[in-house]
């Protein structure tokens, strides 16, 4: 009894692990001061007020995202294997609500948000971080045996599809293959067998490939993606305003606050096109600073996972991991040509309240786990 509640209290007193806060806390700032100079123009156009949206990234993303990040890094991650239904349903209650006239509202064309007291909110936002919850939670369970898909692999499919067909019905593709990504890696972190991964992503490729051909602006993009050139006025004007950003940019860039593809030339500069501004502004150098400083928060993230004291720990640490580096992927990439334009936006840097409170919230539980 006496050893139980030494281990409680040294829990208590444990520290995070302050190398991969610093790199988040970094990145951070630096899409705070990234999003001021980015979205000025934008902000003045459209609300008269050049720090409209940084405002809006200060009171609706980051303070709850610090509430959130400071209760969840206080308490155990054990709790949210409990908590992981609760978490999970209310994901998909209020991914439900977009579908309901006057609370779900539709945005690009996509209805990818709720609006209700005055707030907008992304719930695809949470979902993300609820499924990796519920699949930590159901991958970790002693019986679990997921040599047999029938018992073992089939249920977890099934308690993770309503999720994915509610997301796929908006429709949001971005985030769909974030979703995807994430349940992919978390079973092969899992332990699943290899022919059920490979039977698995055999089904992904080919229902992408229907959801691609069944919506005519879909086969647009990708066409797009691979000729950006062909239409340069029409769909694939973001994507080569973008390329004239990153390059004018060149290796030390035009100087912070300078850039003029902001100006109304760049479309969404103050969310997934946010990059080109930043390659644009401050250049190659501080640009590949960026994606290396992404690349040391998956990689400390992950060193994290492998001391995890549980399997739990080690899948819920993981499964964040893989979200954060693959969103940032899917959205620099799609800003050097590398990847058709999704419309994700960049952990930690773009605008959106949902987002910032939802990746903070994350970054609790990460380091949560590194407590212990």
């Amino acid at each position: 009894m006496t050893y139980v509640k030494s281990m409680i209290n040294e829990s208590r007193t444990a520290k995070s692990d302050r190398v991969f806060l610093t790199y988040v806390f970094v990145l951070l700032v630096f899409g705070l001061i990234a999003l001021t100079s980015a979205s000025a123009p934008v902000g003045y156009e459209r609300f008269s007020d050049n720090y409209y949206f940084i405002k809006r990234q200060l009171l609706y993303g980051l303070l709850p995202g610090l509430l959130f990040f400071f209760i969840l890094a206080r308490m155990h991650y054990g709790h949210l294997k409990k908590l992981s239904w609760p978490i999970y349903i209310f994901s998909l209650i209020l991914l439900s609500l977009i579908f309901i006239p006057g609370i779900g509202t539709v945005l690009n064309g996509s209805r990818s948000w709720i609006f209700i007291g005055g707030f907008h909110f992304q719930p695809a936002e949470l979902a993300k971080l609820s499924i990796i919850i519920i699949m930590a939670a159901l991958l970790s369970q002693p019986n679990r045996d997921l040599d047999n898909w029938r018992t073992g692999l089939l249920p977890v499919l099934a308690i993770v599809a309503p999720a994915v067909l509610l997301i796929l019905g908006q429709p949001d593709i971005g985030t769909l293959s974030i979703l995807v990504v994430i349940i992919f890696a978390m079973l092969y972190l899992g332990r699943t067998p290899k022919i059920y991964l490979m039977i698995l992503g055999l089904l992904a490729i080919v229902a992408f490939a229907g959801l691609v051909l069944v919506a005519p602006y879909r086969v647009q993009r990708l066409t797009t993606f691979l000729h950006p050139e062909l239409d340069p006025k029409g769909v694939g004007y973001q994507i080569n305003q973008a390329f004239l950003a990153v390059g004018s940019g060149g290796l030390w860039g035009l100087g912070l606050g300078h850039s003029r593809q902001k100006f109304q030339y760049l479309p969404e500069v103050n969310a997934d096109s946010i990059f080109a501004i930043i390659a644009e502004e401050m250049g190659f150098l501080v640009s590949s600073i960026i994606v290396v400083l992404i690349l040391a928060i998956g990689w400390r993230g992950l060193k994290i996972a492998k001391r995890a004291p549980d399997e739990f720990g080690y899948l819920l640490v993981s499964g964040i991991m893989v979200w954060f580096v693959w969103q940032s992927f899917l959205n620099i990439g799609a800003m050097v040509g590398a990847l058709p334009l999704t419309g994700v936006p960049l952990p930690f840097v773009s605008h959106g309240g949902s987002a910032l409170m939802t990746a903070l919230s994350a970054v609790g539980v990460v380091a949560s786990v590194s407590r212990e």
